[in-house]
């Protein structure tokens, strides 16, 4: 008889997609496919940002977007699959803060606070990067992150060059029989 197979429970995480070389937009749209793919279930997903360069900002401008997800992978594993649909869908390690085809970030996983050479979360910097906290306020204004609601960390934020293009995935017309 073999042992029962222990069923992990459903996390919420947060995640924060950018991407700033060849089509951005469809770039984060594949990630979220893969991930979805991937067993990653998506509960909310933000509209799409187009955003100043941070840190390095001798780059085009980024096109960012966040999500609202669960997952029963644990943290590390969750981590791994992230970084494994980065390099599939084309990332290169560059410079830090560089050019990017695709980025993946989780912002946090449910309440876990994490201190370590692989993972920290929440991640760091989230309550003071309006290219985060403006995509991530407008799906979860009331969420509560390291103490701050996200809506009032928002509103704090410099979002100054932060602009709204879109909704994650276009609508796309009714055709009868499509």
């Amino acid at each position: 008889m073999s042992a029962p197979e222990i069923s992990r429970p459903e996390s919420r995480i947060g995640l924060g997609l950018g991407a700033n070389l060849g089509d951005p937009a469809e770039n984060l749209r594949r990630a979220v496919a893969a991930l979805r793919a991937a067993g990653i279930a998506f509960d909310a997903l933000s509209s799409l940002y187009a955003t100043p360069p941070w840190g390095v900002t001798d780059q085009p401008d980024f096109v960012n977007a966040c999500a609202l997800a669960r997952t029963r992978l644990a943290p590390l594993n969750l981590l791994d699959l992230l970084k494994t649909t980065e390099r599939a869908l084309g990332r290169e390690e560059t410079r830090r803060w560089g050019p990017r085809i695709i980025d993946i970030d989780l912002l946090f996983y449910d309440d876990l606070i994490s201190r370590d050479d692989r993972l920290v979360l929440p991640h760091p910097g989230l309550l003071e990067r309006a290219f985060v906290l403006v995509p991530l306020a407008e799906i979860a204004p009331d969420l509560n992150i390291a103490g701050a609601r996200l809506a009032d960390a928002a509103r704090g934020a410099d979002a100054s060059g932060i602009r709204r293009l879109t909704s994650f995935f276009p609508e796309t017309p009714f055709k009868n029989g499509a």
